[in-house]
């Protein structure tokens, strides 16, 4: 892929799982990644890998629901690398097990949109500014399968949180689109991270298998791949866009 060599990388929520896959598979490219996440054993772990390999990296930590703790971090990294000029919004999780609306707490839905939703926008407020000014940047939020149609197993506030994810960034996409900045969503269905291998037992890995008619589930390589290409030179007239990585259970 063309065009992320020697550029600003941050991967947010990238101490393991998706956002690490991502940040090792663009500083194999040449980017200058920055890791970010809570876990700060994790993210020397992931670290310690990337300069292992040759890569160019470094880490933050910040809470992300909070805007004064985004702008310290973003001010961090452009000291030590220069300004983002690629961001992957990556944090987030699921805050509430499935479960009937009048069952969902308030807590929980309101940890489920903040810890998602929020995040991204807030992220999202710190960094695209400066992209606008330099008439250069590309994004890619990360959605999920469960903000692209209603399934009995996807918790309602992670789905409600991530199909606000995607239409934020087409928002996006279309205020920031004369400034020279692209904005893109990925939206993964059962992707074996190292959380998913814990909590999908074998047998029902097989189950799941047959609900996609690529027969296998996804990796976090998957997903990195294509982020590598919505941020390349080869997507470069390619902006607004969700992007199923589904192995074909989601088509629309």
């Amino acid at each position: 892929m063309g065009g992320i060599s020697g550029k600003v990388a941050l991967v947010t929520g990238s101490s393991r799982g998706i956002g690490a896959a991502v940040a090792r598979l663009f500083a194999e490219e040449g980017a200058k990644v920055v890791l970010h996440g809570r876990d700060k054993e994790a993210l020397e772990k992931v670290r310690s890998g990337v300069e292992r390999t040759g890569g160019q990296v470094t880490t933050v930590t910040g809470d992300l629901t909070r805007f004064a703790d985004i702008t310290a971090l973003r001010d961090r990294i452009q000291e030590k690398f220069g300004p983002v000029e690629l961001l992957i919004a990556n944090a987030g999780g699921s805050y509430t097990p499935p479960s009937l609306l009048e069952e969902i707490s308030e807590e929980g839905w309101r940890a489920s949109v903040e810890g998602n939703l929020t995040a991204t926008f807030l992220t999202l407020k710190a960094f695209v500014p400066g992209m606008k000014e330099r008439k250069q940047g590309s994004i890619v939020t990360i959605s999920s399968s469960a903000g692209r149609r209603p399934h009995p197993r996807s918790p309602m506030p992670y789905a409600a949180a991530k199909a606000g994810i995607q239409l934020l960034t087409q928002q996006l996409a279309a205020q920031a689109g004369p400034f020279g900045v692209r904005a893109n969503c990925i939206a993964p269905e059962t992707i074996l991270t190292e959380k998913g291998m814990e909590w999908i037992p074998e047998a029902q890995r097989e189950t799941l298998k047959e609900m996609h008619p690529i027969r296998r589930l996804g990796t976090p390589e998957d997903v990195a791949r294509a982020a590598l290409f919505l941020v390349s030179e080869e997507s470069s007239w390619i902006t607004g866009m969700v992007v199923d990585v589904s192995g074909g259970a989601v088509m629309v």
